[in-house]
């Protein structure tokens, strides 16, 4: 345990902490089970480790591990725990969990077993931390991280601290927010930016190699992640790719069940297990018919990719239309529902109908239907009840 204990001590030594995500201050840490759930590079680890630094835990009653150092090769989570408080400890942190076989199992026994131990846990596998509600259910709380918004990389960049507006404030205030706003930054140029490389952090770490980390990370939950998870063979993994390479090209796509499902050889079943499997990955997003809702059994009205950077590592050819959708669907669906309408792109929490475009777009679509609007791309400052799209971008 001594070198678990030096690496967390050389990690937190580096964790900065000038800038933290969005859910830092949306978390209750002081709950005994805390889960987040995420897609790789979102920022969870250095999140766990902020929370320990700016709250100067004592490091004699705190440990961070990740479950993927090979001393889990050998050891168990409850051998851990136990010896952890055998020796005063009190805060426990266990990061990628999804490495570790059965670890909701021992971390229940944990947290019945030993309640003065708080736990926070994080995995890079959503799909896996979703699996393990059923044993945890009751006794966690759960919170799911996103990548960054784009406020949070404009902040990030420019060493900004610009808060967060909610959805009424942009509504009934947004000449005056995307004035103010426009004048400390340059909206425009900072959220093409952002569409090309802004999602995840490690665009720090330089952007010439960003799209390339992202098609990494992302075969690594084609390939590893939901293989894992469900036992998947070879032959599937490929067509799941297959998949993903149609969802690509096409977005939004607008899914032929039974087409499709003859083109990659798998059942009508098969194929919405398949982007359901993909969405809890954090690889796609489904948009449902607000008559139908969200079922497994229910075919999605349009297929999303997670994020406009997936757009841009996967494809050639960006439509730009199909990037403004799925950004406004990113910003949206972090604390609201969203629905596809009869009328319109988006019908947001059933009652707010939205109509997506460039600088001229027009609102011929929702005119004359109440609680409707315009949201123009290329648009720094609002022009009369036409909303930036980027300032979407400021509500978490």
């Amino acid at each position: 345990m001594e070198k678990l204990i030096y690496y967390f001590k050389n990690r937190l030594h580096n964790t900065p902490v000038t800038f933290r995500r969005y859910l830092y201050e949306k978390v209750d840490w002081k709950s005994r089970l805390i889960i987040l759930l995420g897609a790789r590079g979102v920022g969870k680890t250095t999140l766990l480790l902020q929370y320990i630094k700016i709250n100067n835990l004592d490091l004699e009653e705190t440990l961070y591990v990740s479950l993927d150092d090979i001393y889990f090769s050998s050891h168990s989570i409850i051998e851990l725990a136990e010896g952890f408080i055998q020796n005063g400890g009190k805060y426990l942190f266990l990061d990628e969990v999804q490495k570790y076989p059965n670890w909701s199992l021992e971390v229940k026994n944990i947290y019945d077993n030993y309640p003065e131990l708080q736990m926070v846990i994080s995995g890079s596998s959503a799909i896996e931390l979703y699996k393990s509600r059923g044993d945890l259910s009751r006794r966690s709380v759960y919170y799911p991280m996103t990548g960054l918004s784009f406020r949070e990389f404009v902040n990030f960049k420019n060493n900004k601290n610009i808060p967060s507006v909610d959805l009424g404030n942009v509504l009934e205030a947004h000449q005056d927010l995307s004035f103010t706003i426009s004048r400390e930054v340059k909206p425009i140029k900072l959220f093409r930016e952002y569409l090309n490389y802004g999602y995840y952090p490690y665009f720090e770490e330089g952007v010439e190699t960003y799209d390339q980390r992202v098609a990494q990370v992302l075969n690594t939950v084609l390939e590893v992640d939901i293989p894992q998870v469900f036992h998947l063979d070879y032959s599937s993994v490929e067509k799941i790719k297959k998949l993903l390479a149609e969802i690509a090209t096409m977005v939004p796509f607008k899914p032929n069940i039974s087409s499709l499902s003859r083109k990659l050889e798998i059942s009508r079943d098969v194929l919405v297990r398949y982007l359901h499997w993909l969405e809890r990955a954090d690889v796609i997003r489904l948009l449902y018919s607000q008559a139908h809702g969200i079922s497994a059994l229910n075919k999605p009205e349009k297929v999303y990719l997670n994020n406009a950077n997936l757009a841009y590592a996967l494809t050639d050819e960006v439509n730009i239309g199909n990037v403004r959708e799925g950004f406004f669907l990113s910003q949206l669906s972090v604390d609201h529902k969203v629905r596809y309408p009869d009328a319109g792109d988006f019908i947001v929490d059933d009652s707010i109908l939205f109509e997506i475009g460039g600088r001229k777009k027009s609102g011929k679509q929702i005119e004359g239907i109440a609680d409707s609007y315009v949201v123009r791309d290329d648009l720094e400052v609002s022009t009369g009840k036409a909303i930036p799209l980027w300032l979407f971008g400021y509500l978490y």
